[in-house]
């Protein structure tokens, strides 16, 4: 970063850069969803056959080729962005120099010397001479320079000096912020090929994380969003940034953005699918590296005795629990991906990624249908053994209800899988702990309370919240500690909701719905764990004389018990899984209830 080059820099024009990068932002990602909400979900809902299978394929890579395009020019945009911000205190630095020098008719040099004329009082007649002023920028210099420039019989001196020094100091503030620059930018070039491939996308994570640290100072100047704010908080948060600042924090801190309860679903949508194939991409990038498992597993010790291999228990202790969970979370992701590509699919919503971590068991919240928009939204809370790899399942429940829901109303509906929580994966060694519930009970709250934040609907929209086996037990902890913001509650194979009476779950008295299936038997064992209490009014025999009433403790209360108080549903299906059985009553019940359509729900 020379003299000519500095003069010549226009911070504004990297500016304008960025706003050329952040259209194509915007264009890949209008396109990017009309190629999957729009053509391919057309093509889904009425072409079958091969062609139609490849052409899908086609669509599916085409749509990844605008997402990367989407994320990589965003985060060349806030790059520039953030140079341009970075040198531009150096560049206003430098002008203010030349213009002093200038305007004492100083000339500066293409090496940013100073040129000073003649000047100060006569000797023998003659102006002391003029001369040139080199900045320096280390201490000892300057201060000899200046302690010079004091002593010389030229006041002229002492300005150019101080001009020079001025102008090598912005010129050395602009070499280390392009010093700094310089390889961020190089390296955001993309490769040459026509595949997104998933060690692009991890690159761009690599990218992403780069460019954060990079531009720190930058992302300094930016409102935070609020510190375990509410729902409220966060949309006021977020409603009050600039466009371009929403862009840097989509850019760069996407996992930030898609987890805040309260923002609009399509930007949280839009956050979580950046999270998501990034992750994707590092995930199968390090799974790729893990060496294969070794075949010689066994070593004979003698005619009748084999043990582990040391080359397989080296393999083990490395690489086999952390292989593990790359191939479950990838599972999981791709689970994911599938339900995008049912948009569509017999009249299937767009989905809505409103959540996503592979970390420990995973985190994974998907709708279908936007809930900004819905009339009737449900939240479904999986139990015992939910997590990342295994979320296809509970997709597949929600799909059902919001096919059946939708059935049964003209409103707009959204179903919801909320895995928002670890769940216990051990039904033995961990469901009958509490702190699972508890733990994840306050994250239930802020985001249905998020829900209500961010509806549109006319009337503010009705929201039921579903729970399955613990799940129903965290759905009991959130009311227990919070106040659960929902209009009803439906109850699948409960083993408890920590509370004894259907009036404590928050919503309006007579809108607690329950399934129990015969041959379930996690309500009479979880009881024992999850059970609530209830203190009911008892008579016993006192005498010949008469009877006495008195007060009793009944303890393990469960949704199913007729003290609890809750509606009780029909249900045709057994056992503890298959309250979602397709076209069964205990499906088309819970549907019911997310409808609105009371009148439709069978009781027992």
């Amino acid at each position: 970063m020379d003299f000519t080059t500095l003069t010549s820099l226009r911070p504004s024009a990297y500016e304008d850069a960025a706003g050329g990068y952040q259209a194509a932002v915007t264009m890949a990602s209008r396109t990017k969803d009309e190629v999957e909400n729009g053509i391919a979900a057309t093509m889904r809902a009425s072409l079958t056959g091969e062609a139609a299978e490849a052409a899908l394929r086609e669509l599916g890579e085409l749509k990844r080729d605008f997402h990367y395009i989407q994320i990589a020019c965003g985060l060349v945009t806030t790059a520039l962005r953030a140079f341009a911000a970075d040198v531009l205190p150096a560049k206003r630095k430098l002008d203010a120099a030349v213009a002093d020098a200038v305007a004492r008719r100083f000339t500066v040099g293409p090496d940013g010397s100073v040129g000073y004329p003649a000047g100060g009082e006569e000797v023998d007649g003659r102006l002391p001479r003029g001369g040139t002023a080199t900045g320096t920028t280390t201490d000892p210099a300057r201060a000899l320079n200046r302690q010079a420039a004091r002593f010389d019989p030229n006041p002229n001196f002492a300005h150019a000096q101080d001009c020079a020094d001025r102008i090598a100091e912005a010129l050395r503030e602009a070499t280390a912020v392009d010093q700094k620059w310089a390889p961020h930018l190089r390296r955001l070039e993309a490769d040459d090929d026509l595949t997104v491939s998933a060690a692009d996308m991890a690159d761009a994570a690599d990218d992403m994380a780069a460019v954060r640290g990079v531009a720190s100072p930058y992302l300094r100047d930016l409102p935070d969003p609020p510190k375990n704010a509410t729902p409220d908080a966060n949309a006021s948060w977020w409603h009050s940034l600039t466009s371009e600042d929403q862009s840097t924090y989509l850019a760069l801190h996407p996992d930030r953005i898609g987890a805040l309860d309260g923002l609009p679903s399509d930007i949280r949508d839009e956050a979580n699918r950046t999270v998501l194939a990034e992750q994707r991409g590092r995930y199968r990038r390090e799974l790729d590296a893990i060496p294969p498992e070794p075949t010689n597993k066994f070593r004979r010790l003698g005619p009748d005795v084999v043990a582990y291999s040391d080359e397989w228990l080296a393999w083990r202790d490395m690489y086999k629990d952390r292989k593990e969970h790359l191939e479950s979370s990838l599972r999981g992701m791709d689970s994911i991906q599938k339900r995008f590509d049912q948009t569509g699919v017999k009249g299937m919503p767009e989905a809505y990624l409103l959540g996503f971590s592979p970390e420990g068991t995973g985190r994974a919240i998907i709708a279908n249908g936007n809930p900004d928009t819905a009339d009737h939204t449900a939240v479904y809370v999986p139990g015992t053994t939910a997590n990342l790899g295994g979320i296809e399942g509970d997709i597949s429940r929600m799909t059902r209800v919001w096919r059946e829901a939708n059935s049964m109303t003209t409103g707009d509906v959204s179903t919801v899988t909320w895995l928002g929580y670890d769940a216990p994966q051990n039904i033995v060694l961990n469901s009958p702990d509490s702190h699972f519930a508890d733990d994840g009970a306050p994250d239930l709250n802020k985001f249905v309370d998020g829900l209500h934040a961010t509806n549109t609907s006319g009337s503010g929209g009705h929201h039921t919240v579903i729970g399955h086996s613990y799940g129903t037990t965290l759905i009991g902890s959130a009311a227990r500690q919070g106040d659960l913001n929902a209009d009803d509650v439906v109850l699948a194979g409960s083993p408890g909701v920590q509370v004894g009476k259907a009036t404590d779950l928050d919503v309006p008295e007579g809108h607690v719905w329950n399934e129990a299936a015969s041959w379930d038997l996690v309500p009479p064992v979880g009881s024992w764990g999850h059970g609530g209490t209830q203190d009911v009014d008892t008579v016993r025999t006192a005498g010949p004389d008469g009877y006495a009433s008195g007060r009793q403790t009944i303890r393990g209360i469960t949704p199913d018990d007729e003290l609890f108080g809750a509606n009780q549903m029909r249900t045709d299906t057994s056992g503890h899984s298959d309250y979602w059985n397709p076209g069964s009553v205990s499906l088309k019940n819970q549907a019911a209830v997310v409808a609105g359509a009371y009148g439709k729900v069978k009781l027992k």
